[in-house]
């Protein structure tokens, strides 16, 4: 009896360790193998070392179950669990042009054109809002529209899942509560603006809200979310580490030194935190990544060797968590699987400004029942942001009711939709200066189809005063009417033959303008109207017994303007061009019957660093004689040089221009060029006298640099007959 219970006993402690053992070969090994997290980091750019990371961990078939990122770890981490490979996200990384990607200004041919003729002005471009409480500013350096777009065409696979839990490789994105400081760990929901969030550097990129909470960059929380990898089931954490080390005290020189010290003391705690609650079994990866910082993202590219080369050092460690090659293979299939992009059943648009929407809709070309055109709607959207109205435009796709909708936001301005804007104009001969200063007050978005009223006032050589009214008529904002009332002064040199200056007219006019026209696209513009001045000419330097002369004109005018040009100042690409007919009629209450016509254009053309442009103008009077204020003007800079400004004048008038230019510096702020031109035009009293042997030749050498307050040139000019002349110009060439 007691034999028997004890063979019983043996039996019952022997039968687990029989069963397991007899299971071995039934189990599969995946089964049983630790669960692995992969935490990355932020850091900028820096973060590119993470793609070289992944590419050892593949390349050791190394399978991830969970992955949680910060900042540029949440970019490469959300990516990666999506489905894009380590080669896809180095393509990505090698052919963003991250000036662009980093910038807000949208392509110029994108714009509106009545935004594109705001760069016929010397104002800012960046300008501040205006209301009650007093200038206001945007909530970051740069919203981050650009980079929006490119997150949301790499997630746009994935773009109907809203679990993170569900992607190939379950996701979490870290960000910060602006208004609390706490942590915020995204699960779910829109996955590009989830990214989007867990990257906003303060003060950089402005903040991104999400279910009620104004979220920023997680680096200043959790730059290194090991715990939250954790918390999603991960036994094992592989932690990559790519954030900027502290600076050493002999590199505490500057402002800005001191400033970037502290955002990396706040960033270094936690992530040192973090650091020290990896246990023996997880794996830490620090690359060196020497002198690439976090805002060297022509350099990015450069990092990923340097990830490479980190997990490499620990290659004996990760070959422990490796799986077999067929184990690997089913991972990699699931994790890869394919996606079509999504066929939109319906649009809609959540409009967040005073614009109606149906200007939005007007502008979204998105044919329902048919796959999602990315390129299109981009461009679309670029469109809508180039009206120059709204803080953000980002789209999203959602499953409702087993339909996909095509879900587009627009929000407008939180410093809008007031506006003021400051510049500056410098024209220096090194004879006498010349400056003009200026303040505008701008109103946008006074009606649902986005009627503009505009006030500005001028100190300087050239005072004067402006209000206009522009009001589109139709929700495409094409078709369109507009009214404008000026008060200007001028002086105007006259020069004899030799281009001695021998006398000098003040000129004061004032004026009112009715037009309308239609905008064609965002290429062009075609427009008429009439024009009412009146004024007085008075000689302030020459015979002092000149009396002065009062003049009135009356005219009507039909004009059409195609502008195609990338940039307005230092063009690359693309043409612009203008012609203008008038005609001055006693009947109106002109002082005398005068027809005009003008036309002028340029095309530009690039290879490499180098550009050329061509240019050109003809006026001509075809009947009457042009009064004095209505004479046609060259001289100066480009319009030939060597010649004083204005110095030639006549009835008729025809130039043709080339500029050739390279661009030498490329600097944050500004581009600067060195170029030369060769001009050849004259001025006319009569027109059988318009001909090419008539003409003067000119010509100069020029410094050019594009910055934030307008174009800036240092010139020497020569012409015929050994004329020439040194040029200063802040402000529009002339």
């Amino acid at each position: 009896m007691v034999m028997t219970l004890a063979l019983l006993l043996c039996g019952a402690l022997l039968a687990p360790a029989a069963t397991g053992l007899a299971g071995e070969d039934t189990v599969p090994p995946t089964a049983r193998r630790p669960k692995i997290g992969l935490a990355l980091s932020g850091g900028g750019a820096r973060g590119a070392a993470h793609i070289g990371v992944l590419k050892v961990l593949e390349e050791q078939k190394i399978p991830i179950d969970f992955i949680a990122g910060t900042s540029m770890g949440a970019i490469v981490g959300g990516l990666y669990a999506s489905g894009m490979s380590p080669a896809d996200l180095e393509e990505m990384i090698e052919h963003i042009d991250w000036a662009a990607a980093f910038a807000d200004e949208i392509p110029r041919r994108d714009k509106s054109f009545r935004r594109k003729r705001d760069d016929d002005l010397y104002l800012v471009k960046n300008k501040p809002g205006l209301s009650r409480a007093g200038l206001r500013f945007p909530p970051g350096l740069l919203d981050g529209q650009r980079i929006d777009l490119l997150l949301r065409r790499s997630a746009l696979p994935v773009v109907r899942i809203r679990d993170f839990d569900e992607l190939p490789i379950p996701f979490r994105a870290v960000a910060t509560d602006l208004a609390t400081g706490d942590v915020v760990v995204k699960g779910d929901g829109d996955l590009a603006l989830a990214i989007r969030a867990s990257m906003s550097i303060p003060v950089v990129f402005a903040p991104r809200e999400i279910d009620g909470r104004l979220l920023a960059d997680g680096g200043v929380s959790s730059n290194l979310p090991i715990e939250v990898v954790r918390r999603m089931g991960a036994e094992i954490v592989i932690a990559v580490d790519i954030s900027t080390p502290l600076r050493g005290r002999d590199e505490l020189r500057s402002v800005l030194a001191i400033t970037d010290q502290l955002t990396t003391i706040m960033t270094r705690r936690n992530t040192d935190a973090q650091i020290a609650s990896l246990e023996t079994t997880d794996v830490f990866i620090r690359p060196e990544l020497g002198d690439i910082t976090t805002a060297s993202f022509n350099r990015a590219a450069e990092a990923i060797p340097s990830g490479v080369a980190a997990a490499e050092r620990v290659r004996d460690r990760l070959a422990t968590l490796a799986v077999s090659a067929e184990d690997y293979k089913s991972y990699e299939a699931k994790r890869s699987a394919h996606r079509s992009p999504p066929v939109i059943d319906a649009v809609n648009i959540i409009n967040h400004s005073r614009i109606g929407d149906g200007v939005i809709a007007a502008r979204l070309n998105v044919e329902p029942g048919a796959p999602l055109d990315v390129d299109r709607l981009e461009k679309d959207i670029d469109q809508i942001f180039g009206l120059e109205l709204f803080e953000s435009v980002y789209y999203d796709v959602a499953v409702e009711s087993g339909r996909a909708v095509l879900t587009v936001t627009v929000r407008e301005r939180s410093w809008g939709p007031n506006y003021l804007q400051s510049g500056a104009a410098i024209f220096e001969d090194f004879e006498g200066p010349n400056f003009n200063l200026a303040v505008a007050y701008t109103r946008t978005a006074i009606d649902r189809l986005n009627g503009e009223w505009r006030t500005g006032i001028q100190i300087g050589q050239e005072p004067g005063v402006f209000t206009e009214f522009h009001q589109p008529l139709d929700r495409k904002l094409r078709t369109f009417v507009h009214a404008k009332a000026s008060l200007a002064e001028r002086a105007d040199n006259v020069f004899d033959s030799a281009g001695y200056k021998v006398s000098e007219f003040g000129v004061r006019q004032y004026g009112i303008q009715l037009a309308a026209g239609r905008e064609l696209g965002t290429w062009g513009e075609i427009r008429a109207g009439v024009l009412r001045e009146a004024g007085v000419i008075k000689t302030q330097v020459g015979p002092p017994d000149s009396p002065a002369r009062d003049f009135d004109t009356a005219e009507g005018f039909l004009q059409l303007h195609v502008d195609e040009l990338d940039n307005a100042h230092f063009p690359r690409s693309g043409g612009a061009a203008r012609i203008r007919l008038s005609a001055s009629l006693v009947d109106l209450g002109s002082d005398t019957d005068c027809e005009q016509g003008f036309f002028e254009g340029s095309f530009a053309a690039s290879v490499g660093r180098w550009t050329g442009l061509l240019g050109g103008s003809i006026g001509v009077t075809r009947d009457g004689d042009s009064p004095y204020q209505s004479l046609f003007r060259l001289g100066g800079f480009t319009r030939l040089s060597g010649l004083e400004r204005h110095e030639l004048s006549g009835q008729h008038a025809a130039i043709l221009s080339f500029l050739l230019y390279r661009r030498i510096v490329d600097f944050s702020v500004l581009s600067l060029y060195a170029g030369l031109s060769a001009e050849y035009g004259n001025a006319f009293e009569e027109r059988n006298s318009m001909r090419f042997d008539g003409g003067i030749a000119a010509g100069s050498l020029f410094l050019g640099a594009d910055t934030i307050i307008g174009p800036l040139y240092l010139a020497y000019g020569r012409a015929e007959g050994d004329r020439e002349n040194f040029y200063l110009f802040l402000g529009k060439r002339p």
